[in-house]
């Protein structure tokens, strides 16, 4: 080690950790929102899952697929949310999603299917 004139031996390891390959992982921090809540829910001494919500209506695991959900999911701040309700949230999208796809699949069906029950094209309807 060497040490320089101020008497601090200067250190020549790396800071980072020991293995061989190392993984540079983002971070992801907490928005201010959800740091705000934990922090109130700390000092009153509530635990840090957020249960006023679930007393205040349906739950978006229990809304119903259609427009009410759709428009709850799009209003919803997501950097706002708790891991917990992040979760719930996208289990939500994927219920949504899937109804929109089975919505569309039957839409499909019958356009594909019409033309064969239509009459053609000359002949007239009864």
């Amino acid at each position: 080690m060497d040490t320089p004139s101020s008497g601090i031996p200067a250190r020549r390891e790396s800071l980072q950790p020991a293995h061989t390959h190392s993984v540079n992982l983002p971070l992801r921090a907490m928005s201010p929102g959800v740091v705000d809540y934990l922090f109130r829910q700390l000092v009153s001494g509530r635990p840090s899952e957020d249960l006023q919500w679930e007393r205040e209506g349906i739950a978006l695991a229990a809304q119903p697929e259609g427009a009410e959900l759709a428009r709850r999911l799009s209003e919803t701040d997501i950097d706002a949310l708790t891991p917990t309700e992040l979760f719930h949230y996208v289990r939500a999208a994927q219920r949504l999603a899937a109804w929109a796809e089975d919505l569309r699949q039957a839409a499909v069906g019958r356009y594909c299917h019409a033309g064969t029950d239509a009459p053609g094209p000359g002949s007239q309807a009864v």
